[in-house]
């Protein structure tokens, strides 16, 4: 009985351990959201009372476009990142980086190096022991879900953003426009391309800092001990 009381805390703890990278940045995500929303709704009050114009409360601001074009054109941007990150390093190389493959294996490698058909391991996920289409959509699945992710949040960024361009020039007393005219307008180019040169910069940065730079235990990083010309070698 004794025992058993200690079972389930024991549990959470492993959960927590198995767990804590992917729950930690969910809890950061979430907190930071919240920030932001906080944030976000004083400052769209401030500029609603500048116009003389109504404030809207806390629950309102959550349901207009002003804040969803905030949060979508971030998360457009960070699954770019990861999009073009993980499609590139199939065929991108850097000497030097954990970031990059050994250089002599460029390309989608073969399927002994990368353990599908019939050199699957008896705990290798099914689909990759399968041929045909499932292997083929299985070993192509991470970078097609993040492209897939990237383009449905530029979709809502393009829809909310046309919302919150025109609600800004109707308080203005200026006409609107159509979201295929509003794709062409500054507006939307501006708000895209100053994340998407964020997140280039950070990636090329990384690489090429991890050639040189080294963070003892991370595996983002190559071992402390390890040359600077050794490549696709994880801490």
């Amino acid at each position: 009985m004794k025992g058993a009381r200690h079972t389930p805390a024991k549990g959470l703890r492993r959960f927590v351990r198995d767990n804590g990278l992917s729950l930690a940045f969910g809890l950061g995500f979430l907190l930071t959201l919240a920030g932001q929303a906080v944030a976000g709704h004083a400052e769209f009050t401030n500029r609603l009372v500048a116009e003389e114009l109504q404030p809207v409360g806390f629950g309102g601001y959550l349901l207009t476009s002003d804040f969803a074009v905030d949060v979508t054109e971030n998360w457009q941007s960070e699954y770019l990142q990861f999009f073009l990150y993980v499609f590139g390093t199939v065929w991108l190389l850097q000497r030097g980086s954990p970031e990059s493959k050994e250089l002599d294996r460029a390309g989608p490698e073969t399927d002994r190096q990368q353990g599908v058909g019939a050199y699957a391991r008896a705990d290798s996920p099914r689909w990759a022991a399968v041929g045909g289409l499932r292997q083929a959509w299985f070993s192509r699945s991470l970078g097609t879900v993040m492209g897939v992710v990237f383009l449905l949040s530029w979709l809502a960024q393009s829809v909310t953003g046309v919302a919150a361009y025109n609600e800004e020039h109707l308080r203005e007393l200026q006409a609107p426009i159509g979201w295929t005219a509003y794709l062409t307008a500054a507006d939307f180019w501006d708000r895209t391309l100053q994340n998407w040169q964020s997140e280039l910069l950070a990636v090329g940065s990384m690489a090429i800092l991890s050639v040189y730079l080294r963070q003892r235990g991370s595996p983002e990083s190559k071992p402390v001990g390890a040359a600077h010309t050794s490549t696709g070698v994880e801490g």
